[in-house]
């Protein structure tokens, strides 16, 4: 006996405090899992979330790769209609320019030589102004129809 107290006493005291510790333990580890459990769903919908977020994200980048080659074949198709236009509006031009230095030279010899004006016309190489006005509203109407595509 210690302290005046029966052995089985002190032995059944410490169990019961031995107990009573087990159970606050398995209280706080209770408290415990159950927030690690919320935890557990909360993390659970986070993830569910990112994954809903990265499936739109790749639609939507899907998406923009089909309108940026969609966008392409459109601008390259315009450009190369555009490179038509210059080319023939270049040569346009330059026709133009040759009339002009054709009416020039006539222009030049008919004030030198009022009897050369009697003699054989040069309309040969010179178009006629019916071909040059269609040739003009050619031009205006595919500007009109550019100007309507864009």
């Amino acid at each position: 006996m210690m302290f005046g107290l029966p052995l089985g006493l002190i032995v059944e005291g410490s169990v019961a405090v031995l107990l009573i510790m087990t159970i606050g333990y398995c209280t706080v580890l209770n408290s415990r899992l159950k927030r690690l459990h919320a935890d557990r769903e909360v993390l659970q919908q986070m993830v569910n979330d990112l994954v809903g977020a990265t499936n739109l994200a790749n639609q939507a980048i899907k998406e923009l790769k089909a309108t940026a080659v969609d966008a392409d074949l459109v601008l390259g198709a315009r450009l190369e209609e555009a490179e038509r236009f210059g080319i023939e509006l270049a040569n346009h031009v330059s026709a133009g320019a040759d009339v002009l230095d054709r009416i020039a030279k006539i222009t030049s010899v008919a004030r030198k030589n009022p009897a050369a004006q009697a003699t054989a016309p040069i309309e040969e190489d010179i178009p006629s102004p019916n071909k040059l006005h269609s040739a003009l509203e050619q031009l205006a109407t595919r500007a009109r129809a550019r100007g309507a595509a864009a």
